[in-house]
């Protein structure tokens, strides 16, 4: 197969390649997405196969506005409108009741499936073209860093999809937020471009489902991506080093051998010299760490790195998402300093 790549220009055609069965990359705000029409399950099978993605790995349903709801959802709570009015169009999944359209090929044969209204335009674009909601994980092999450029997603989709259309870099730079409003209290199942904050302002309790902080045991369901297997990692392991950032850039200093790279804030790139450095961005700037966390560890596959250390920001506003992400990465291998 021929991978495409596509323009801004081509929303129609990619609209007509998802109606027709296909697959292609479409990017958002957050990530760039593996779209199919998630009503087809043949379609959502082939998102699985091109991923390597296992199958009680739910899928998130790409709707193009609030007013979609309804079709596919039932027992719609007050605080899924809230949100709605809040955060959407943006980078916010709720996860909802589906109705009997949605296939449990979708869903990871849950009862339940995560809604989302992206706030890329053309992503909407090919969404309301489709005519139909577009099931869309992130655009990588399972297990790897998410793509937030097109030609990322070209390095790990490159012949098993049918295109990919380039609609800019993301400028997100992690995957939604997911909260599960099926329970007694909204639950945050994953941190991303909403923070845990800005959801508290909106509905006032928000639990926090233990799989945000630790790997799930082994027989646990995923209510939601991102929650069970290990993703986002590159090639070589990785170690994060929480705390102070001056005293996390000594510890690593300190322990790592010659052939180790290292994701840090820049205020300490020049402190590594000899070893392959990847920027998170300012030590103060949670956004830019988001933008860059991605694209720092994808490209430390490049480097021959054989141990990968990586400075971690705290848990406030969007650092629990960046937190989040190398700590999936690193299979939860964390050090406090």
């Amino acid at each position: 197969m021929k991978t495409r790549l596509l323009t801004p220009a081509d929303t129609g055609l990619a609209a007509e390649i998802i109606r027709n069965g296909g697959l292609v990359g479409i990017p958002t705000e957050t990530v760039y997405g593996l779209g199919a029409d998630g009503l087809n399950p043949g379609a959502v099978a082939g998102i699985f196969q091109a991923k390597g993605r296992p199958q009680d790995n739910p899928l998130i349903l790409h709707i193009p506005e609030a007013g979609w709801l309804e079709r596919f959802c039932k027992n719609i709570p007050p605080s899924a409108h809230a949100l709605a009015g809040a955060f959407w169009p943006g980078p916010l999944t709720m996860v909802l009741d589906r109705r009997s359209n949605v296939p449990n090929r979708t869903t990871g044969g849950l009862d339940t499936v995560g809604m989302r209204c992206p706030a890329h335009p053309v992503c909407r674009e090919i969404i309301a073209a489709a005519d139909t909601p577009i099931a869309a994980p992130s655009g990588n092999t399972s297990g790897r860093p998410s793509p937030t450029s097109a030609l990322r997603m070209l390095e790990d989709m490159d012949g098993k999809i049918d295109a990919v259309l380039d609609g800019g870099p993301c400028t997100v730079g992690v995957e939604s937020t997911i909260i599960d409003l099926t329970c007694p209290i909204p639950r945050l199942l994953r941190p991303g471009g909403v923070t845990l904050e800005q959801l508290q302002d909106v509905l006032g309790d928000v639990a926090v489902d233990e799989a945000v902080t630790r790997q799930m045991k082994p027989g646990e369901r995923p209510r939601a991506p991102g929650m069970k297997y290990r993703h986002y990692a590159p090639k070589a392991p990785v170690t994060v080093v929480r705390g102070d950032p001056v005293r996390t850039a000594r510890y690593i200093l300190r322990h790592m051998a010659g052939g180790d790279g290292v994701l840090c804030f820049a205020e300490f790139t020049g402190e590594f010299s000899g070893h392959p450095v990847q920027s998170l961005g300012p030590a103060a700037d949670k956004g830019e760490q988001a933008r860059r966390v991605f694209d720092a560890l994808r490209a430390m596959d490049s480097t021959g790195a054989e141990h990968i250390w990586a400075q971690c920001p705290d848990d406030l506003g969007l650092g629990l998402a960046v937190n989040n992400r190398l700590n999936k990465a690193a299979g939860f291998h964390m050090i406090e300093v």
